[in-house]
């Protein structure tokens, strides 16, 4: 193999808001997409762990997921998207607020532009983030399921958004 060619594998996994086209790159994970038409489940070996932390999440025995990842985007998408991983579990924020985070004034489209291009959601939860009024927003997986994911994080720890 070319030193610039690299080992790319696919998973699909079924969950209960469909299937999940996973792909990794090397030993790190690349992507993470839901699929419109259903796939039959097949996981390669180096995606194994991967698979099972995202199945354990829609179970509901998950909280933190500890997959190497590897993103692709500028540095302002990467800095949005380190913002996405340090909101906890069950709870939201806005793009206003991860705007200031990062000292932008007037930076939420910015940052909603940044999280909309965001490769591997759920590990990395943009479906986290909430418009500033407090209405569900943009989700590349479509609305419906950014809701569900919402509500069954809520439901795991009793409180928030939904209750």
């Amino acid at each position: 193999m070319d030193s610039d060619q690299k080992l790319l594998q696919t998973a699909y996994i079924n969950v209960q808001l469909g299937t999940i086209k996973l792909t990794a790159e090397e030993n790190a994970v690349t992507g993470l997409y839901f699929c419109e038409l259903h796939q039959p489940e097949t996981i390669p070996p180096l995606l194994a762990n991967a698979a099972q932390q995202i199945k354990s999440y829609f179970a509901g025995q998950l909280k933190v997921f500890h997959i190497p990842l590897k993103l692709y985007g500028t540095p302002f998408q990467r800095s949005v998207w380190q913002l996405l991983m340090d909101i906890p579990y069950g709870t939201t924020t806005t793009y206003g607020q991860l705007s200031d985070k990062l000292g932008l004034k007037n930076g939420a489209r910015a940052v909603g532009l940044a999280n909309g291009a965001n490769p591997v959601s759920i590990i990395v939860p943009c479906h986290r983030i909430i418009g500033g009024n407090g209405k569900l927003t943009g989700y590349a997986g479509g609305l419906w399921r950014k809701e569900w994911l919402l509500k069954h994080e809520c439901s795991e720890i009793k409180e928030g958004l939904f209750l």
